[in-house]
């Protein structure tokens, strides 16, 4: 099954590091986040995928063109003019097809989906490219075909955005900085689309979460809920929040074993 990845947007709210590159290239333990939501996907068997690029694409294609010689070990023949190469200490060639399509700039996430709808004749999966999770994708896809409608997405509680005051009369008792659990669902990505979503894409402004209203009032998107963890990386703060998760070697995310 293909998964499709929204990689387009111009992430100005993590503008520190989008400058020079798109938010799905920013660093997460020296690899782009982007690499890591491919690894969850991977783990569970899906390695089939349609990155939809859009600003600064160029940087992911990059860095894709170039991944077989920077991720492994090279030995290189000067007199014959071979490149050979092998395995490398952090777990060799991956086993993906990457298809990288250009889809505008000024162009909204439904409509990027809908420009790679060539690539999309079957049952797909779809998410952005800044957020990772935990999620069982063999169980949402499951999910996904007992409950029958054209489209399942993932919902998660977001971390809140602040940090929690536990207050006893006029002390204050916890001071906990540490993101927390928000209030109420919101759509995580992670989603399972029907081809037969892709008719209600109206043009290229048109964004994801449109095309998902139109469906709710049809009764197509059924909700897979996650419980597990679950975080975009929408600001600096996120970011260093992530970073911190993977040097401390307890990244929730990381389900793969290489």
């Amino acid at each position: 099954m293909r998964v499709v990845i929204l990689a387009g947007g111009s992430g100005t709210r993590l503008s520190e590091e989008t400058v020079i590159r798109p938010k799905p290239m920013v660093e997460i333990g020296n690899k782009p986040i982007l690499w890591h939501i491919m690894q969850g996907y991977a783990h569970h068997g899906f390695n089939d995928f349609a990155v939809a690029l859009g600003y600064k694409g160029e940087y992911i294609k990059r860095y894709f063109a170039d991944y077989a010689s920077l991720s492994t070990d090279l030995t290189i023949d000067l007199g014959a003019g071979t490149v050979e190469r092998a395995a490398s200490a952090e777990g060799g060639r991956l086993d993906w097809t990457v298809h990288l399509v250009d889809t505008g700039e000024e162009v909204g996430t439904g409509g990027r989906v809908k420009r790679m709808a060539h690539l999309l004749g079957e049952r797909f999966m779809l998410t952005y490219g800044d957020g990772v999770s935990d999620i069982d994708l063999e169980a949402l896809l499951e999910f996904h075909e007992r409950a029958g409608r054209l489209v399942t997405l993932t919902a998660v509680r977001p971390p809140a955005r602040f940090g929690v005051l536990e207050i006893e009369g006029d002390k204050v008792a916890v001071f906990e900085e540490k993101p927390q659990v928000g209030e109420g669902w919101v759509n995580g990505g992670f989603m399972v689309w029907e081809p037969e979503a892709l008719d209600y894409i109206e043009g290229d402004e048109t964004y994801v979460q449109d095309t998902l209203e139109i469906l709710a009032r049809k009764g197509e998107v059924s909700a897979f809920v996650h419980e597990g963890f679950w975080q975009c990386m929408d600001t600096l703060r996120d970011k260093v929040y992530l970073q911190g998760l993977w040097e401390s070697g307890n990244a929730p995310w990381k389900t793969w074993s290489a």
